[in-house]
């Protein structure tokens, strides 16, 4: 089995930044993808960036495209997210997520949140204006 354990979220003022990472222990070599959802009070979780785990197709959603950036640290079987300009509608509660597959899979994105089956436990970012 995978864990996933996020950090890094935190309050900053819009036009600000943060990183967070997401450590994935466990069977790793079944990952087949990973990414970051966001669900905001009141919202539905959406999903706002994923990549394949050989990181050779990423996918942004329009809302974060041009200021978040997603990488991953092979070495250390983690993905940050590097997060700038963050707006007040960025607010909410990220959530690392993989998709864990012991066979082969073709991740197609955007991800729905009932696809990974594997989450994080959240970690919550919050932007003022």
């Amino acid at each position: 089995q995978v864990q996933l354990v996020e950090s890094g979220g935190g309050s900053v003022q819009a036009g600000g930044s943060l990183r967070l990472s997401c450590a994935a222990s466990g069977y790793t070599r079944d990952i087949k993808c990973m990414g970051w959802f966001r669900q905001a009070p009141g919202k539905e979780r959406e999903g706002v960036v994923f990549l394949n785990f050989g990181a050779d197709y990423i996918y942004y959603s329009e809302s974060v495209k041009g200021r978040f950036t997603i990488s991953q640290d092979n070495a250390k079987n983690t993905v940050y997210l590097q997060m700038d300009s963050l707006k007040p509608e960025d607010t909410a509660m990220y959530y690392c997520a993989a998709l864990q597959r012991a066979y082969s899979v073709i991740c197609s994105f955007p991800l729905g949140p009932h696809e990974p089956n594997v989450w994080g436990q959240g970690t919550q970012v919050t932007v003022s204006s």
